[in-house]
Formats: C-alpha cells, sequence, structure tokens
C-alpha cells in the first residue's frame, strides 16, 4: 500500500441537481484541502450516504462510489463521441438510490487536459484510436492518477467501497492507496453510432468491462 498524505474537508454545501431529462437529486458536495495534486476535485454525497458510510464502518454493506473523470464535451455538451455525459447521469441516480459518493474528478481527456484532447480527435478523425491518439501527441495512454480519489475517501470515511466503474485501473490504484474495493459494478452500457469504436477500443485495449452488442 502507498503511504499518502491526509486530505481534509475545506467546504461542504447541499446542492440541488437537475439533469436535463428531467432527473432530479440532492448532493451534499465537499471540497478538500491537502489534495496531492492540487486540484479542485469534489466528491458528492448522494441518497442516505452518512448511514451507507456509518454502515460500512462496522462491517457493513460499503457505499457505492464512482470516480468520474471530467469531461466537458460529454458533461455538459452532450458529445456523443463518448459515453461519459450517460455514464454521469446513471452514476448519480444509481448512488442516490443506495447512498455513497460521486467524486468528480479533474481529469479531462483521461488527464491530458481540454485541449489535448480535442487535438487527440482530429487525430481519431485521421483514424488512429482513442489511445494511439494520445500517444502520438507525447502523451501516456491514461494520465490519470486516483490518488487524490483515495484521499477524498479516506478523509470521507469511505475506506470501504463498491466501486462503480469499467475501469480495472481505478480499483487497482485505489486498492494501492489504501481503499478497500469490495466489489467492482460495471456501468450500463451506452452506445451510439459516433462512439462505437471508441468504446471498443476500451473493452479490448485496456480490458474494460463493456459488453457491446453484436452487430445484426
Amino acid at each position: 500500500m502507498t503511504d499518502i498524505t491526509e486530505a481534509v474537508i475545506r467546504t461542504q454545501v447541499t446542492v440541488p441537481l437537475r439533469f436535463g431529462d428531467g432527473y432530479t437529486a440532492t448532493a451534499r458536495v465537499f471540497t478538500f484541502d491537502g489534495l496531492v495534486d492540487g486540484k479542485e476535485h469534489l466528491a458528492l454525497g448522494l441518497g442516505d450516504w452518512r448511514r451507507a458510510i456509518a454502515r460500512s464502518s462496522v462491517g457493513g454493506r460499503p457505499p457505492l462510489v464512482r470516480p468520474h473523470s471530467e469531461c466537458l464535451t460529454g458533461d455538459v455538451f452532450g458529445s456523443q463521441r463518448c459515453d461519459c455525459g450517460p455514464q454521469l447521469r446513471e452514476a448519480v441516480e444509481r448512488i442516490a438510490d443506495t447512498g455513497g459518493l460521486l467524486l468528480y474528478l479533474r481529469q479531462e481527456g483521461r488527464g491530458i487536459g481540454l485541449y489535448a484532447k480535442l487535438d487527440a480527435y482530429a487525430l481519431q478523425d485521421e483514424g488512429m484510436d482513442t489511445y494511439e491518439a494520445n500517444v502520438a501527441l507525447g502523451h501516456g495512454e491514461d494520465e490519470r492518477d486516483y490518488t487524490a480519489a483515495a484521499q477524498m475517501l479516506i478523509a470521507l470515511g469511505a475506506e470501504r467501497i463498491r466501486l462503480l466503474s469499467n475501469n480495472p485501473d481505478k480499483a487497482a490504484q485505489l486498492i494501492a492507496n489504501g481503499v478497500k474495493v469490495e466489489e467492482q459494478i460495471p456501468t450500463g452500457v451506452h452506445v451510439s453510432a459516433a462512439n462505437v469504436r471508441y468504446l471498443a477500443t476500451k473493452a479490448s485495449h485496456t480490458a474494460h468491462t463493456i459488453e457491446l452488442p453484436l452487430a445484426e
């Protein structure tokens, strides 16, 4: 296990949420001091998150947690080139139903930033896949680091979790940083004509648990 510095809660405030399809939820939004990367990540407590964490602390069922990497194009503008927006919407409802936390992580473009992500899109339009494009730009295939996510969970008392994610790297990094991942639960498959190649590449290249429908 990696030794990580302690983060502390900086501010917490209640924020009502409303999505484009009319779904509403209420989140307790946390900010932090002491995060290792110095970024402004957020934790959203959804549903009966307090009870879920308290239950876990005495050996009960852990809270459902999704670390969600920021995606301006998908989360805000509804881009069809990825599945980020639908995953965010799905995660909020599933976590609110059972009680848990959504970590909104400022790691645009798998950690390479917004402009570089759009540069990568241009290379994908020329035939590269999402990972090849990042590498061609001089970046790693995936530069995301979940140390800060682990710090946030530990600061909130959520040291045992059920992880809502298709990405095995998230589980591995959280475990390495002291969070016990009791179960990994895949998200739904949000496929469109514009993102099917992107999803297939994630499944084949980095072992994401994505079951794509068979073509007829």
